[in-house]
């Protein structure tokens, strides 16, 4: 079985309204882990993108209406 290389950590520089947006959400889901929670947010920008390559949409459900509406990015 092969073993994919983790990549090495690397820092990344952001900005204040960054910032402010990531400490937001560390606080809303009561994490103090910011590096995971980038992770999370990168990974559902790459679905994203690989929907709309493949003609399709990533779109938020409202379970109570069934209303949905589209991401944008």
């Amino acid at each position: 079985m092969e073993t994919e290389e983790r990549p090495q950590p690397v820092s990344v520089r952001v900005g204040g309204q960054a910032a402010r947006l990531l400490i937001s959400l560390m606080e809303k889901l009561e994490t103090d882990d910011g590096g995971s929670l980038i992770a999370r947010a990168l990974g559902l920008l790459d679905l994203a993108v690989q929907a709309r390559r493949m003609g399709k949409s990533l779109c938020l459900v409202d379970p109570k209406t069934g209303d949905s509406q589209e991401i944008a990015f």
